[in-house]
């Protein structure tokens, strides 16, 4: 028992959840902090949309190429790169001076993360057995969350003792520390593992080391579409989430950043459920049915409607209580959705997984874009802060709806060469 608990797969999922942790503290850390940063660098509330929105052009357009490299170079060097950039950039946003330094630094975090999920999820679909990948990108994707909600009270008690800038350089610092600890034990090949043992090895899909050289870009970017689009849907309220809930607390309902940051830690916490429910349920799901439309399909619709359900009442109702609760509520349906959906490239295309995952999150970064900036335009021209939801209640039901027609059983065959 001692040793399953230990065996490689376990240890490298285990990293593989510190860096989405990392990654998700160094991303939203900025968004704590926003009151204090749009005061000390002049900045209005559009402005710093625009500096939130940075971070997503690169971040768009690694999920392509990243996910490439991380299927043509191998997720260890990809990652180790990958989580050099984040670090470095992390640190230095410290050391911004207004807009434009603000906006340049988190262009590099950008470059940074945009091929890390892709390529972990290269890494997942060689280090984990098939029948669990539901579980794994739970298990991954509630990391993520988890950075989410410890981020704010995180930060509010750095504060004390440091500056805005003091903590990016901690947050900075640690996700170095993180890319020694991946550089050292991870291996592309499971197989070349020194801690490797034949029944576990066993237990893992069979590698195709050949099928990364040559991608075949437009007949999979085809196939991948429908699950794209349904990422954006996805990810155009969860930017918001992760961009905009601590400020919403902080100047709609008027709570100082240390009551801002509890608010927004017990939203980012049920999203935590909602991540792992999400995977267990997918899986379990799969198990007993065998069918993948009903695993992955019938979650992601479900997420997709639970969240429009709960947060219409954010809009109707004014009230502390009522929103925070509905906020989480919507936070914890719309994370049912990130397992499964993250599934789906996987189930799809395993030979392509960091390609055709980086084509899915294509959409979710494509949503980073518009999504922050939009809604502090709509909050600095309307003057509310709940009218910009109205944007997302739309999204999520067309989710819904393009959900049902999702077809995660039909894998990708690659066009015969004539």
């Amino acid at each position: 028992m001692r040793s399953q608990k230990l065996s490689p797969p376990v240890i490298v999922l285990a990293l593989l959840c510190v860096m989405y942790f990392l990654y998700y503290v160094d991303r939203v850390s900025i968004s704590t902090v926003a009151p204090l940063m749009k005061v000390d660098l002049n900045l209005s509330n559009a402005q710093l949309g625009v500096a939130f929105s940075a971070f997503a052009i690169p971040y768009a357009m690694f999920q392509l190429i990243g996910g490439w490299l991380g299927d043509r170079l191998g997720p260890r060097l990809t990652l180790t790169i990958c989580c050099a950039v984040v670090g470095v950039a992390t640190v230095l946003t410290g050391a911004a001076t207004g807009l434009v330094s603000l906006f340049i630094l988190r262009l590099a975090l950008g470059f940074g993360e945009g091929a890390g999920f892709p390529t972990a999820t290269r890494a997942m679909a060689s280090w984990t057995p098939r029948g669990r990948w539901g579980l794994a990108q739970g298990a991954l994707h509630a990391f993520a969350r988890i950075g989410n909600a410890l981020t704010p009270p995180l930060v509010a008690g750095l504060l004390v003792f440091s500056s805005w800038r003091g903590t990016f350089v901690i947050f900075g610092a640690v996700s170095l520390l993180w890319l020694i600890a991946w550089a050292w034990y991870f291996r592309d090949d499971p197989r070349k593992h020194p801690f490797m043992t034949d029944a576990v090895l066993a237990k893992l899909p069979a590698r195709n080391t050949a099928a990364a050289r040559k991608i075949p870009w437009v007949p999979l970017a085809r196939h991948i579409l429908p699950v794209t689009v349904l990422d954006f849907c996805y990810g155009w309220t969860l930017w918001l989430f992760l961009t905009w809930i601590p400020a919403f607390f902080f100047e709609n309902y008027h709570q100082n950043l240390q009551s801002s940051a509890l608010f927004s830690a017990g939203i980012f916490f049920a999203g935590v459920v909602g991540d792992t429910t999400g995977g267990l349920v997918s899986d379990h799901l799969l198990r007993k049915t065998g069918s993948l439309a009903i695993a992955r399909r019938g979650v992601i619709v479900a997420g997709f409607l639970g969240a429009f359900v709960f947060l219409i009442p954010v809009v109707l109702i004014h009230n502390l209580t009522v929103t925070a609760i509905c906020l989480s509520l919507a936070f914890l349906f719309l994370e049912l959705i990130i397992a499964p959906i993250w599934s789906v490239p996987m189930d799809i295309a395993p030979q392509y997984a960091g390609t055709a995952s980086g084509m899915m999150n294509f959409g979710f970064a494509v949503a980073g874009l518009v999504s922050p900036s939009s809604f502090g335009y709509l909050v600095d021209r309307t003057g509310s802060w709940v009218v910009p939801f109205i944007a997302s209640i739309a999204l999520l039901f067309l989710g819904a709806i393009l959900a049902m027609r999702l077809k995660p059983d039909r894998p990708f065959v690659e066009e015969p060469v004539s």
